[in-house]
């Protein structure tokens, strides 16, 4: 139990919470432009190339994200939208860009039925 002196001097301390997505700056999104469009591979038991880009965001602050999905229209100078989210395998990935919003197409190669809502495709109604 703490004494009204130990309380008057300010002893007590908050606990740090650390935050998981430190470059949205406690927002659900960002926008940013993509610096470069690359591919990497990840970590020890996976083996693959997963498509990441580095984005430079309009705080100023520069990250890599992951490109979800098969296929995609992204080069050099396109404007992307930020979520948070980090790719297990992939050191350093916290960020996921976002379908559907400015220059990255929803579009994928195939029609997807599952997680549908992630990647921004309309459910296919059947006649």
């Amino acid at each position: 139990m703490a004494t009204l002196m130990q309380i008057n001097k300010g002893l007590r301390k908050k606990r740090m919470v650390r935050v998981k997505s430190p470059a949205l700056e406690h927002s659900p999104h960002r926008k940013g432009v993509c610096i470069r469009v690359y591919t990497t591979k990840p970590k020890k038991p996976n083996s693959a190339q997963r498509k990441v880009a580095k984005v430079k965001l309009t705080t100023g602050n520069s990250i890599i994200v992951y490109i979800p999905g098969q296929g995609h229209n992204l080069q050099q100078h396109s404007v992307v939208l930020i979520r948070g989210g980090r790719v297990p395998d992939l050191p350093g990935v916290q960020y996921h860009i976002i379908r559907g919003k400015h220059d990255f197409v929803a579009k994928e190669r195939f029609e997807r039925s599952a997680r549908r809502s992630k990647f921004s495709i309309k459910k296919v109604r059947k006649k």
